[in-house]
């Protein structure tokens, strides 16, 4: 038996600059599930994702889904893409052995945790202030740097990576410091400065932590953790009971920080080089 796609609607251009497109995955010319195929929104045209990928019940456990997956590959070299990726539910457990199966890897996981109504105390001697501007400048230069680096050490040509930076922290703090909704503050212990936070409040339930950092010189004491409470601390009091974060895959100690905390993981993303 033969599984092909087959498109089911013509190549859709987006307002976002993205592109996608529906197709049928078929055997034999008999539709037996769909695949949903688009390039990715903050990597660009370089960049494929796989948005959807469905199999019919009486068809599933039979390789439909992989070749599928295979084919879209295929559609993704040939729209001219040298990486593709996707993101799969916690729950979908099946959905993450068939990527990894295929050669896709992580590259990030996506956290959340439930706040309770009580803001977290910090720890004695520690306390925490609002940014000032010019440390917010030096901030941004620093964690655009950094925030770049990162996507560039998973495979993203550098020029891509620094985009990615740039148009990220242009979409996100359009008025910079005085963006609404955003938090910036600095972390001291003592008296002394060691670390920083920027939290999102994101919609009427939720707050997203968008970049923890302890000083270099201050890391191995508590102070990531110390940080972690501040971000919970200002969601409660800002009446989000949810925050969210986002960890890249290898930075074993803050995912081990994030766990002990009691974040659990709600996305996995996970991506493959098209050679």
């Amino acid at each position: 038996m033969t599984t092909t796609l087959r498109p089911a609607e013509p190549l859709q251009q987006h307002a976002d600059g993205t592109r996608s497109r529906r197709y049928q995955v078929c055997v034999n010319s008999r539709p037996v599930g769909e695949v949903h195929l688009g390039t990715s929104p903050s990597l660009g045209d370089s960049v494929a994702r796989v948005l959807d990928i469905r199999i019919a019940e009486p068809d599933r456990r039979r390789g439909r889904a992989t070749v599928a997956a295979l084919a879209a590959e295929e559609v993704a070299r040939g729209w001219g893409c040298r990486q593709i990726e996707t993101v799969v539910p916690a729950s979908a457990d099946i959905a993450l052995r068939l990527f990894e199966t295929l050669g896709y890897t992580l590259r990030n996981r996506g956290m959340e945790k439930g706040l309770g109504t009580a803001p977290p105390a910090l720890p004695p001697g520690s306390g925490a202030r609002p940014m000032t501007p010019a440390e917010f400048d030096t901030w941004q230069a620093h964690e655009s740097e950094h925030y770049a680096l990162e996507w560039m050490a998973r495979g993203v040509p550098e020029a891509t990576a620094r985009a990615k930076a740039r148009d990220d922290h242009d979409r996100l703090l359009p008025d910079g410091l005085a963006t609404d909704g955003m938090l910036f503050s600095v972390l001291e212990h003592e008296g002394i400065r060691v670390g920083t936070l920027w939290v999102a409040l994101q919609g009427t339930r939720g707050a997203f932590v968008f970049d923890v950092a302890t000083d270099a010189a201050h890391r191995g004491h508590g102070h990531g953790r110390t940080l972690m409470l501040l971000a919970e601390r200002q969601a409660i009091e800002a009446g989000r009971p949810v925050l969210g974060l986002n960890v890249f895959a290898g930075n074993a100690p803050a995912e081990r920080l994030y766990e002990s905390l009691g974040y659990e993981t709600t996305t996995r993303s996970l991506s493959k080089p098209l050679l």
